[in-house]
């Protein structure tokens, strides 16, 4: 993949993040009348999910992201008349219409002065979610609340065991705030339309209506997509920089195979690229800030960081951020 274009935006600051999972865990060993034991013990071995979160029924990625919004306004001390934007990332929402956001919006208490708008998009959706917050802020808005969720168990099949062990479910949000003291965030953005048919949902949409919803996906595209695309983002948005001088790599937890190869093909030290894919599955979107809840927490809580963060997959879309961030106010992972 060739090179692009970098962005770069100043005077953003992230204060802090909450993701919200619904429970309890479900272990593999729930799989193992469905295909044999033999069967669920080579899945986790390829992906290494070992354990999900699937919300019940009738709960949504909205519940999930209100849940985390919450906590988030509560523990950063911010009034909800304070967030001036609202941007809800998301491929499951509600309903088809009004937009998720206006939902979250009238739920969380904002005021009519905040903008509230859906961005559709996948496992990508958390850097680029990023981005346009701080294009926002530098924009002239002062706070700005990003959710990002998914609840992706609905649309699986119930006998395809390649996508209904390896996906979970999460909601996420994220505070970004106007700070002319903060360093530079600085963002790689890419598209390839051309491998829309790699991961897809068939079915639901105006295009073939009345068909059941199932996620389909394309194991080996995605794979080599991965290897070919995410290196070269990576590199881009060092920009130069020493890649030893990133505390942290914040990879889409895909699986833990393609996690594994990102690792030896950017020569990076295992410890600087933590997984939890085993206790949560693919969460989309949601994996990238919840790893920045579970295992980067303590450290982006206490001490300034350094973090890569690297979001690819459907659409085919992916994205990196380069954030330095001050020690976080919050960063914690609740049950929904």
């Amino acid at each position: 993949m060739s090179s692009g274009p970098v962005t770069t935006v100043d005077g953003v600051a992230l204060r802090g993040v909450v993701s919200a999972v619904p429970g309890p865990a479900i272990p593999n060993a729930r799989f193992e009348d469905r295909f044999c034991a033999e069967a669920v013990a080579e899945v986790a071995k390829m992906t290494g999910v070992e354990a999900r979160h699937w919300v019940k029924e009738g709960q949504t990625a909205a519940d999930l992201c209100f849940d985390a919004a919450s906590r988030l306004l509560t523990a950063l001390d911010w009034a909800p008349e304070s967030v001036d934007a609202l941007i809800f990332v998301t491929q499951t929402p509600d309903q088809r219409m009004p937009a998720g956001a206006l939902l979250l919006h009238g739920r969380l208490g904002l005021p009519v002065e905040c903008a509230a708008f859906d961005v559709g998009l996948g496992c990508s959706g958390y850097t680029y979610g990023l981005w346009l917050a701080a294009i926002m802020v530098q924009s002239g808005r002062k706070r700005v609340l990003l959710c990002a969720g998914d609840t992706i168990s609905p649309l699986l099949g119930p006998d395809d065991r390649g996508t209904v062990m390896l996906f979970g479910d999460a909601g996420t949000a994220t505070a970004i705030e106007a700070d002319p003291t903060a360093k530079p965030m600085r963002f790689v953005l890419r598209s390839d339309g051309k491998g829309a048919g790699a991961i897809v949902v068939t079915g639901g949409g105006f295009r073939a209506p009345g068909e059941m919803e199932r996620l389909e996906m394309a194991g080996p595209e995605v794979f080599a997509f991965t290897l070919r695309a995410v290196p070269a983002m990576v590199t881009d948005v060092l920009a130069g920089d020493d890649p030893a001088s990133i505390d942290a790599y914040a990879f889409h937890q895909a699986n833990r195979f393609i996690i594994q190869n990102l690792i030896r093909k950017l020569k990076l030290a295992p410890e600087a690229a933590p997984v939890n894919i085993d206790r949560f599955g693919n969460t989309s979107m949601s994996s990238i800030p919840l790893l920045m809840t579970t295992d980067l927490s303590a450290r982006l809580t206490s001490e300034p960081t350094r973090l890569v963060a690297a979001g690819f997959g459907v659409g085919l879309s992916w994205g990196a951020a380069l954030l330095d961030l001050e020690p976080l106010a919050v960063a914690e992972t609740i049950a929904a």
